[in-house]
């Protein structure tokens, strides 16, 4: 059985993979989690220190 982990991930990623990586973990389309981080950080300007947050506790995919 096949492990569900949360990482970043290097293929389409557009800054530091979190966006991509929460929407391959969530399956969702990684454009929906990249707007939502965009409203965050406009309206309820937390967007942008979740992201960092995420950046830096969300381990990087590893090779296969």
């Amino acid at each position: 059985m096949s492990e569900k982990r949360l990482t970043r991930v290097e293929d389409g990623r557009m800054i530091a993979g979190v966006c991509a990586g929460l929407a391959n973990y969530l399956g969702v389309d990684a454009t929906v989690v990249r707007l939502i981080f965009v409203l965050l950080a406009l309206f309820a300007a937390g967007g942008v220190l979740l992201y960092l947050i995420l950046w830096l506790i969300m381990p990087m995919e590893q090779g296969v």
